[in-house]
């Protein structure tokens, strides 16, 4: 109903801001991550938004980027999990960090997000592994040629790939390395390597 909003940045509160379009402040809810990443008050904003209407009222959450907006709504369509724990999990973790440990089916990391028991972990996880793919990690945005020149010249052009989007990620060149190195194997495709990489790097 509501696709985005924007305007001046009227207030910040603990879980949520105000910004004003067309005379009319609207109150939009937003995980921690977010409000770390506006700017101050009186600054023009562009939050795109989720409309949710429910028997105690009308809600608006809002997120900067398009596609966080797009995991908050695989999170809601997940059984037994409301609008105010999608954005718990979404404050508790970063957006990336969610996807990896989808991509890697690390429970673990999901139940440190308030509210999030092993069981509601567990279904997260079943519920999201088709709609998150290892391939959509491989954007390798901002790649590191470090990362993938530290990968043998046997490994391929898949291990390379595997590594920078690991960097991308946040990990640093050595564990990209250490990590694609005890991953991959013959014949896997970057796809197959970033899993299994995440996959170790979540165990240790």
């Amino acid at each position: 109903m509501i696709s985005y909003i924007r305007g001046p940045l009227a207030e910040k509160f603990e879980d949520s801001v105000v910004v004003e379009a067309g005379n009319v402040g609207y109150r939009i809810f937003v995980p921690i991550s977010v409000l770390e990443r506006l700017p101050a008050a009186g600054t023009e904003v562009k939050l795109y938004t989720h409309f949710q209407v429910s028997e105690t009222g009308m809600s608006l959450f809002g997120f900067l980027d398009r596609t966080d907006l797009e995991l908050f709504r695989l999170l809601i369509g997940v059984n037994g999990v409301g609008p105010r724990s999608a954005l718990g999990i979404l404050s508790a973790m970063a957006p990336d960090a969610l996807r990896i440990a989808v991509v890697s089916g690390d429970a673990k990391a999901l139940t440190k997000a308030p509210g999030v028991g092993t069981k509601t972990a567990q279904r997260i996880l079943l519920d999201l592994k088709d709609k998150i793919r290892a391939e959509d990690l491989l954007t390798a945005d901002a790649p590191s040629l470090e990362a993938a020149e530290g990968i043998p010249a046997g490994f391929g052009e898949a291990a390379k790939e595997a590594a920078e989007a690991l960097t991308a990620l946040g990990y640093s060149a050595g564990e990209a390395q250490s990590a694609v190195k005890k991953a991959a194997a013959e014949g896997m495709t970057a796809e197959e390597i970033l899993k299994a990489s995440l996959k170790y790097l979540a165990i240790f």
